[in-house]
């Protein structure tokens, strides 16, 4: 969170997670598809960052 907010980048803090390439970060867009998966108690649980545009996203969560 402290290093996105440092480079103006704040409200991608979620997203920097899964982005780790260097123009990902500088430029606030997503270019290589990242996975990261986690279990709680009741479910699994798989957050895919892909590139594509924010009016798809409704139609791409399941």
């Amino acid at each position: 969170e402290k290093e996105a907010a440092e480079l103006g980048k704040g409200s991608f803090k979620y997203a920097w997670v899964l982005d780790k390439l260097k123009a990902e970060r500088e430029r606030g867009i997503t270019i290589d598809i990242a996975l990261w998966k986690f279990e709680t108690p009741r479910y699994y649980v798989t957050v895919i960052d892909a590139p594509g545009h924010r009016d798809f996203i409704k139609n791409m969560m399941t």
